[in-house]
């Protein structure tokens, strides 16, 4: 049996319990994978049809203030915060000198002193040590991970639930606004990480527990459902979003990830600067590619991508069942200079499953419906 005595629990745990949820380590905290009355596959469908709610209270919060902040964390992360305005949010990197990502976050921009930051469980401590020594106490940076809890209102439907508890929908995507509900402090931004309209709300810690419960009854009345993280893997891989630990880590540069767009390359300062600047002259010596099975099989991370000959020119860094498509898909790190045209393999435990490479998405992304 597993020890999970020292794994962080959400605010929602005793309600993911009392649903007999399946739970599972992620990032260092205990986290509801699926819910026996549904399962992943019902709750992928919930979220593609209606809507769906999702505890991501495991993700960090790390709050950077002072005069000047913008500007420091955009001397510190990737992404370019001149690209946007105070009530918008940007999806950026933390880097290493190498290139390497050290993680990818969510940077909500309030204004010149101050940027809310929601990077993965795991690194949130990293990001902050790695701020707190670029800032040298000239700015406040503060490990907030316990402080707020975050919730994933995502599908068609998204909208109409936050409407019917008079909640503010920001309009754009990647805006947000700072609201309250029930006298409680709340942030509503429209993002989200699964292909479908939605938001993520940031109440705090205390208040999170009445909020979902509203959120859970609004949704299920909607014909949707609460949704484990399994459902939240399967709906971002079919969109090719990247998840660090698998597509994005310290030995994997955003080039290589297939996220360069997100990296401020017109910036005269930001961590691994000239390394990707470096790597972009040069070219990367590997890309991400997506992978769709051609013959039965469910591929996951960690197999080898080789050629007809069994010649291994890659590995796969996520991989499952698509419930959208009815077939294996995977994403992928090959080397460069495999020919576009290859015929692609997967090792499965000696045995080649044909797969055929295809451009993410792989189903159709509404994400700005």
């Amino acid at each position: 049996m597993i020890d999970t005595s020292d794994l962080l629990r959400s605010p929602l745990d005793s309600w993911h319990r009392g649903r007999d949820a399946k739970m599972a380590e992620f990032g260092g905290w205990e986290m509801p994978l699926s819910y026996a009355a549904s399962g992943v596959v019902a709750e992928h469908n919930a979220v593609r049809d209606t809507v769906g709610l999702f505890d991501v209270s495991h993700l960090g919060k790390a709050l950077v203030r002072g005069p000047g902040a913008k500007d420091f964390v955009n001397r510190t992360l990737a992404n370019d915060l001149n690209r946007i305005a105070p009530g918008q949010a940007q999806y950026t990197m933390a880097l290493t000198e190498d290139g390497g990502v050290i993680d990818d976050m969510i940077a909500y921009l309030r204004g010149d002193d101050e940027v809310f930051l929601i990077p993965n469980a795991a690194n949130t401590a990293k990001v902050v040590s790695a701020l707190q020594d670029a800032a040298g106490g000239e700015f406040e940076v503060r490990d907030q991970h316990r402080d707020f809890a975050v919730f994933a209102l995502q599908g068609p439907r998204s909208k109409a639930v936050l409407e019917s508890l008079g909640i503010q929908a920001p309009s754009e995507y990647m805006s947000f606004v700072d609201t309250e509900f029930d006298g409680a402090p709340l942030t509503v931004c429209r993002t989200g990480y699964t292909g479908e309209p939605g938001y993520e709300l940031v109440p705090t810690w205390d208040s999170a527990p009445a909020l979902w419960e509203r959120l859970v009854t609004a949704v299920e009345n909607d014909g949707g459902a609460a949704a484990g993280l399994g459902a939240r893997d399967t709906l971002r891989t079919e969109m090719g979003y990247a998840l660090h630990g698998h597509e994005l880590t310290e030995d994997i540069t955003p080039l290589e990830a297939g996220v360069r767009w997100a990296v401020g390359w017109k910036k005269e300062q930001f961590w691994g600067r000239d390394a990707l600047l470096a790597q972009r002259e040069t070219g990367a010596p590997r890309r991400s590619v997506g992978l769709k099975a051609v013959d039965r099989g469910v591929p996951r991370a960690g197999m080898d991508v080789v050629l007809g000959d069994g010649t291994v020119v890659g590995v796969t860094t996520s991989g499952t069942f698509s419930p959208s498509l009815q077939t294996g898909i995977a994403l992928a790190l090959i080397d460069a200079a495999t020919d576009e045209d290859a015929e692609l393999f997967l090792d499965v435990r000696g045995r080649k499953l044909a797969v055929a490479a295809q451009k993410p998405p792989f189903a159709a992304d509404h994400t700005r419906d």
